[in-house]
């Protein structure tokens, strides 16, 4: 977990608490390309949660994480679920869901990575919105939310409050979109500088995505 102070720029908003919900099963960098981003970007504080209460939880190849438990978020904030294969037996789990649903309610803003949009599809938070996926589960993503318009040939997409990304690099990609919409360019700038990262900025288009046969 880390959390930065302000430096003194002078930013269009500061980011608020960014909540980053993982699960056993969880895909690394679905959770950690953003978690970069937002470290670089003054003023933003993040911190990591299980909704099944604190303790470690393990991603796919085994990185484990210490979480704090859900009463401690801060509900005004930043909402970011990740996607792995944890999310197949998620999906159907109603109590996990409910408290999702709960969250989701309360956030300010609400990012996905990956297959972390079905999730937010199955709580039904997604109805009637735009959104994306990870093209390789694509056709399963869909299948949880079939009210949902999903955009396969998207980076990422925005509707609103929510912000999707397709696979796990995307992710990192949206994340300095937020920043940029939210502090400015400057910051987005400064936080892919500080990552020797260099920016897909084209959300409407992803280099990875397949057309349906």
């Amino acid at each position: 977990m880390s959390c930065r102070s302000a430096s003194g720029e002078r930013f269009i908003r500061m980011v608020p608490d960014v909540n980053i919900v993982v699960f056993d099963g969880f895909e690394p960098l679905d959770v950690f390309g953003p978690f970069e981003v937002f470290i670089n970007t003054d003023g933003a504080c993040v911190r990591i949660f299980s909704l099944d209460g604190p303790g470690v939880k393990v991603s796919e190849g085994g990185a484990r994480v210490e979480a704090l438990g859900p009463e401690e978020i801060d509900p005004r904030g930043i909402l970011l679920i990740p996607g792995g294969s944890g999310t197949r037996a998620l999906v159907d789990d109603d109590r996990w869901l409910n408290n999702l649903r709960s969250l989701v309610a309360q956030s300010s803003q609400v990012l996905t990575v990956c297959t972390g949009s079905a999730l937010l599809a199955a709580a039904g938070a997604l109805d009637g919105r735009r959104a994306t996926s990870n093209d390789l589960a694509f056709d399963w993503v869909v299948s949880t939310g079939e009210r949902v318009d999903w955009i396969k040939e998207a980076r990422w997409v925005v509707d609103g409050k929510f912000r999707t990304s397709s696979g796990i690099s995307a992710g990192i990609d949206m994340a300095l979109d937020y920043v940029e919409d939210t502090c400015g360019p400057e910051a987005a700038d400064k936080a892919s500088t500080q990552m020797e990262y260099i920016r897909n900025r084209e959300s409407g288009y992803d280099p990875f995505a397949r057309t349906k046969a």
